[in-house]
């Protein structure tokens, strides 16, 4: 009977990890449906305001003000890795890590190579690795707000301008959907000119003149594509932790099932039993 006591208690332990992985499930559910609806918002936007900067910004020397598109011999380069606080959220993080760790290591080893980090699953390991790691924002995920957003990118876009570093790097998970996130290392400076030259050519009249258009547009572009991605990063948070949630609560209730069939299966066996005992006990008074 205590090993049945022992079932009983796993049981109820199972039962009370459902009710937690079932409530955190719910939660992201609910955070998603507001990250994803932002992303969605501001994901057209900033692709074609990229877009257009880069069509614009192609037909310009890097003498006429264009200091984002210089491309300079590549000896410093500095990563963005996102990631989220907390975990919980299968392999999110750890992806993140592993691909920054292999850009670094393998890519780009004969480079010197920095890490700027949001999030402090990200912070903790590069910390703890011993990797060059220049500033981190884990408190960003406070209240993500463009403001926020901006005193990062303005650091990086400074540090660039002034040949700290000759190529930026954005790693993190692109949101697709609720169970994919994608990982991407996106190339954030320079500003990259498109492969086909004739597609910066078009009809236009710039009214104030198109170094000021770009010397204007360029910065607010660079800020937005950070704050897309790290809006991107936290839908897919979301959506990975609801999925990974989702899963747990599936994978207790079909262990809780497993052992209430051997509860039921030793409970009956050791009822079975104490019947033959008594029966036997019976037929030997009788006799």
């Amino acid at each position: 009977m205590a090993n049945l006591k022992e079932i009983r208690i796993r049981i109820s332990s199972i039962e009370s990890t459902m009710q937690i992985t079932s409530a955190m499930k719910m939660v992201s559910a609910a955070k998603l449906k507001r990250a994803q609806d932002a992303i969605v918002q501001l994901r057209p936007y900033a692709n074609k305001l990229t877009e257009m900067l880069v069509n614009l910004s192609a037909s310009l020397d890097s003498g006429d003000g264009n200091s984002f598109s210089v491309e300079r011999e590549v000896k410093n380069i500095l990563f963005v890795s996102i990631t989220s606080n907390r975990g919980l959220c299968g392999g999110f993080n750890a992806n993140i890590i592993k691909r920054t760790t292999v850009l670094i290591k393998q890519e780009y080893k004969n480079y010197n190579c920095s890490i700027i980090s949001v999030g402090k699953k990200s912070s903790e390991y590069f910390y703890k690795n011993n990797f060059n790691v220049i500033s981190t924002h884990d408190d960003l995920y406070n209240e993500i707000t463009f403001e926020g957003v901006v005193e990062i990118a303005e650091s990086i876009m400074n540090d660039f301008k002034q040949g700290k570093y000759d190529k930026v790097i954005l790693v993190y998970n692109q949101f697709k959907n609720a169970a994919t996130q994608i990982i991407m290392n996106e190339n954030y400076l320079p500003v990259e000119t498109p492969e086909d030259e004739t597609a910066t050519i078009g009809d236009y009249i710039f009214e104030p003149s198109q170094e000021d258009i770009v010397q204007e547009l360029i910065p607010k572009s660079l800020k937005t594509q950070l704050f897309k991605a790290i809006l991107d990063s936290y839908a897919a948070e979301h959506g990975a932790r609801m999925t990974a949630m989702h899963k747990a609560t599936d994978n207790a209730n079909d262990l809780k099932d497993d052992l209430t069939l051997f509860y039921n299966k030793a409970r009956q066996a050791a009822i079975t039993e104490e019947i033959l005992e008594i029966v036997g006990g019976a037929e030997a008074l009788n006799g």
